[in-house]
């Protein structure tokens, strides 16, 4: 071991004791349980069913409730204390109005706070004292200290007990420490959060999902086809920043470029009421919640076609200077026969509806109007310059990659590119073929690539990540081409289909993923992948566990765009020291809908597997990061003090 290394671990452990005293600590710490586990994925913007998934910890939260109070409470009021977990404030406001008296109050406050601290109790027994004091609310933690670990036989301190208790409701700090508490249960019911991709797009506050994410304690993030997106046009892909805000026009959710991202729309605007008028396919997707104007409804359709074209334009020049690429077929704009009003794909020619191609010179179809370039270099220093997105997009590089292998299981959002006959799917690149996880390693060179030079706009790494949005081979987009012109434009529907990869239906096939989990070096006997990005269509009895176990698909079905046709909101997963077990949810309506009728959204957990010898944290991620310190701390104790 380095020197270097051992002087400076030496600095911080100056004596032998103190270095005996943490390889005890660590070495004790390896055969405690291994905490929970909380898989989430495409949430799409739902922020309010995404909070509530996070505070039930998918049920988490009840189970131990239940648990805990087996035989003591009632269903209605194991109901009524989940409820004040999930939402402590508000919670607290209801109740209090119910009571004619302070005596009624104080009695309140004493079973209530004395329910949490057992609660406390129970979710913390696989944690060190430590960890469970860094949970707590901090402007509390002697009190919570003192009360979690009173000895009610001792009779000595019955009256110190009571004291305490009693100062704190007197003071009137009872309702902020059952917030404290309740936030604190939280926490300790899950250990670590992984969120398998596709924060951003469709919902309306992506922005407020990625602020509760960087506050969260312990969490990973898979990128998803939308994140990546969202990455590209900050690191400076102008199509990727056309595609953000077309998608945003087209599910009404200008509001997070605009209000939430600080980014000028007016230019856009002014473009769009220029050359553009009503146009049907380009309408804003509406929902029940949605009130607007037929004066704002028309302006998003003309931006929407605006920026709609404005993207076709700039794919063009990408497809053309990067042949190794092969989307020759994807230059639509090239291919559209300007006087008869149609377009050939394919070989096959279809009449175009709804065109608005006013912008589009016929002899260069590619060609920016000066009017457009200024608009899409604007929009881009806007981006680049929005202190949040900026904030958000760092957080997202920092916990984020294109897969990620997690206590012997591997967590990806799309797939991995596979050919019919189940081999690995090639791609050259640049002079050198990749396919497998070196096609993924490579990906996501590219994208740290070009988030690292976010004034390089036209280079190889910022086209790639655009790849990864739309490109056959790309481990996000799964499909052989992105058919957004031809579901604008033609009516004739079999040219809207996107034919998957392979891999959606080889990952039923038990052999195909253990053969996938050894292309990354895991094991095939006990890891499995944990796969977002596709809805499960429960309503045609679609199946999320598949392959044996081996494959357990859990797209959230956060999007409401998607429930109509999957049946649900969507799945979960959690995982904890006695095995896996799914979590299907219903769809979400309100947090004042939980508040008052003391229901959830949770439906059957499917038990995925059960563990017949409990695992412990020794065989985790972070049991292997604990060896590696363990190990450095005996070679420092033997360099230092046994010689």
């Amino acid at each position: 071991m380095d020197e270097k290394y051992l002087d400076l671990l030496a600095k911080k452990y100056d004596s032998e004791e103190e270095v005996a005293t943490e390889i005890i600590h660590l070495e004790s710490i390896l055969d405690l349980p291994k905490g929970t586990e909380h898989f989430v994925s495409d949430l799409h913007g739902e922020y309010q069913a995404f909070q509530h998934v996070l505070r039930n910890g998918s049920g988490n939260v009840k189970m131990k409730i239940a648990d805990v109070f087996k035989g003591e409470l009632s269903e209605a009021e194991i109901n009524e204390f989940a409820t004040l977990i999930y939402y402590p404030e508000e919670k607290i406001k209801l109740v209090k109005s119910t009571f004619t008296s302070k005596e009624e109050l104080r009695e309140w406050y004493e079973k209530t706070i004395a329910r949490m601290l057992r609660l406390i109790s129970r979710s913390s027994s696989k944690y060190t004292r430590s960890k469970i004091r860094k949970a707590l609310p901090q402007q509390f933690v002697y009190i919570v200290e003192e009360l979690l670990y009173k000895k009610d036989e001792v009779e000595d301190k019955k009256e110190y007990y009571e004291k305490i208790l009693e100062r704190t409701i007197a003071f009137g700090q009872a309702d902020k420490l059952i917030i404290g508490l309740a936030y604190t249960t939280q926490r300790l019911v899950v250990d670590h959060l992984h969120v398998v991709g596709d924060i951003y797009d469709r919902g309306p506050d992506p922005h407020k999902i990625m602020d509760t994410l960087i506050n969260y304690h312990s969490l990973d993030i898979q990128w998803g086809n939308h994140d990546v997106l969202w990455i590209g046009a900050y690191a400076g892909s102008k199509v990727c920043l056309a595609n953000i805000i077309r998608i945003c026009a087209r599910y009404n959710n200008l509001d997070i470029i605009e209000d939430a991202y600080g980014i000028n729309l007016r230019p856009l605007l002014n473009l769009a009421e220029k050359h553009y008028g009503d146009n049907p396919p380009f309408r804003p997707k509406r929902t029940d919640d949605d009130q607007l104007s037929e004066q704002e409804q028309l302006q998003i359709t003309k931006i929407h076609q605006a920026i709609a074209i404005i993207q076709f334009k700039l794919e063009s020049p990408i497809i053309k200077r990067r042949p190794c690429l092969h989307m020759e077929d994807r230059l639509l704009l090239e291919r559209v026969d300007y006087g008869k009003n149609e377009v050939t794909i394919h070989g096959k020619t279809y009449p175009i509806e709804n065109g608005c191609f006013a912008t589009v010179d016929a002899d260069d179809p590619s060609a920016l109007l000066d009017e457009e370039q200024q608009v899409i270099d604007k929009l881009l220093f806007s981006v680049q310059h929005s202190e949040k997105l900026t904030r958000h997009m760092n957080f997202l590089m920092k916990k984020g990659s294109l897969y990620l292998k997690y206590n012997g299981n591997l967590l990806i959002h799309g797939c991995i590119p596979l050919e019919e006959d189940g081999s690995m799917k090639e791609m050259d690149i640049e002079g050198k073929v990749y396919a497998g996880r070196e096609l993924l390693d490579v990906f996501e060179r590219y994208v740290r690539d070009s988030f690292a030079r976010p004034e390089e706009t036209d280079d190889f790494a910022t086209d790639m990540i655009w790849y990864l949005w739309t490109g056959e081979n790309s481990s996000l987009f799964g499909k052989r081409e992105m058919t957004t012109f031809e579901r604008y434009f033609i009516r004739d529907k079999a040219t809207h289909k996107e034919r998957k990869n392979p891999y959606y239906s080889l990952r039923e096939d038990e052999n195909m993923c253990r053969r996938m989990l050894e292309e990354f070096e895991l094991d095939p006997e006990q890891g499995r992948i944990i796969n977002g990005h596709t809805p499960v269509k429960e309503i045609d009895g679609e199946d999320p566990i598949k392959a044996e176990g081996k494959m357990i698909v859990i797209d959230g079905g956060f999007s409401k765009a998607y429930q109509s046709t999957t049946g649900i909101a969507g799945y979960t997963l959690l995982y904890n020291s006695y095995g896996m077990q799914l979590v299907a949810h219903q769809h979400f309506n309100s947090k004042e809908d939980v508040l008052t009728k003391e229901t959830d959204v949770l439906s059957v957990k499917r038990l995925v597997n059960e563990e017949l010898v409990r695992k412990k944290v020794r065989e985790t991620n972070n049991g292997e990061k604990l060896k590696q310190d363990i190990e450095s701390l005996h070679r420092l104790r033997e360099h230092r003090y046994m010689t």
